[in-house]
C-alpha cells in the first residue's frame, strides 16, 4: 500500500468525497444478505459507517493506523458501534465468520502480485458463513488510458478541492504503466496558490483485467456469480469503466 498517500486521512476525504452510488449499492447488498459485515481495506469508513447505522453488526479492517484513527473518530462522532481491526487483507483471522464481506473503492489493486490476490481470496473464503457472499469493485482497464501514461505531469482539474485550512488545493498527477507487472505507477502532487507541492505522494495501483479476474478469484475458492459494469447494475461490457463483482465460495 502507499502509505504516504493515505497519512493524511481528512486530505483524502476532500479528495474523493463522493461515492454516493456506492454506497447506496453496498447498503442493498447488506440488506438484501442480513447478518453481519466485513469490510476489507476499509479506509475512513465511508462505506462501513452508513451500514452500520442501518444496524448491520460491522467489521472494518484497514491496514493504515491514520486511516482507521480517522474512521474510529467518524464513528464515534455519529454515535455509530463498528469494531475497527488494524490487518492485512491478505493474512486475516479473526476467528469468525461473516454473511457478507466487501472490498470497495479499487482496495484489491493495492494488491500487486497475483499471489497476493489470491491469499486475499483464500482469506476472504475463511470468513464467509455458510450462504456468505463477497462484493468488490475495481475499475475495468481501458488500454487507451494506460498507454497516455506517459509520465508527464498534468493538473487533474477534476480532482480540485477546497481545504478548510489551505483554501483550493490544486492536484497534479504523473503516471507510467508498467505492463510487464500490470501496474500503473504514479506520483500525486498536492498544492495551492502559495505552496506548491506542500504534499508529494506515490500511488501504485495493479489493473486486473475481465478475463484474468475470475480466474484469480477462482484461485482463492471463490467464483463470480455476478458482474455488474454500474452501480445501477447494468451488464458488464467492454466499455464499462467498472467491474463490479459478486462472489461466492466454490
Amino acid at each position: 500500500m502507499s502509505e504516504q498517500f493515505y497519512s493524511d486521512p481528512k486530505l483524502y476525504d476532500r479528495l474523493f468525497p463522493g461515492g454516493e452510488q456506492a454506497v447506496s449499492f453496498y447498503r442493498a447488498e447488506a440488506d438484501r444478505h442480513g447478518g453481519s459485515v466485513l469490510e476489507l481495506g476499509s479506509g475512513t469508513g465511508h462505506k462501513l459507517i452508513p451500514l452500520a447505522s442501518d444496524g448491520h453488526p460491522c467489521v472494518g479492517v484497514e491496514l493504515s493506523p491514520a486511516m482507521l484513527a480517522e474512521a474510529r473518530r467518524k464513528a464515534g462522532e455519529r454515535g455509530v458501534v463498528v469494531d475497527w481491526v488494524q490487518g492485512d487483507m491478505r493474512e486475516l483471522d479473526l476467528g469468525r465468520t461473516f454473511d457478507l464481506v466487501l472490498i470497495a473503492a479499487n482496495s484489491l489493486l493495492h494488491l500487486h502480485e497475483a499471489n497476493d490476490l489470491v491469499d486475499c481470496f483464500r482469506s476472504v473464503r475463511r470468513h464467509l458463513a455458510p450462504g456468505g457472499r463477497l462484493v468488490f469493485d475495481v475499475f475495468n482497464p481501458s488500454v487507451r488510458m494506460l498507454a497516455r501514461a506517459d509520465g508527464v505531469r498534468r493538473r487533474r482539474d477534476a480532482l480540485s478541492f477546497v481545504d478548510t485550512d489551505r483554501g483550493v488545493v490544486h492536484v497534479d498527477v504523473a503516471e507510467t504503466y508498467d505492463a510487464a507487472a500490470q501496474v500503473t505507477r504514479g506520483s500525486w502532487y498536492f498544492s495551492t496558490e502559495s505552496e506548491a507541492d506542500f504534499m508529494v505522494a506515490p500511488l501504485d495501483i495493479r489493473s486486473i483485467f475481465p478475463q484474468e479476474l475470475p480466474l484469480l478469484v477462482g484461485l482463492g475458492g471463490l467464483r463470480v456469480v455476478e458482474r455488474y459494469g454500474d452501480w445501477s447494475r447494468a451488464p458488464f461490457t467492454a466499455e464499462a469503466a467498472l467491474q463490479l463483482c459478486i462472489c461466492e465460495p466454490d
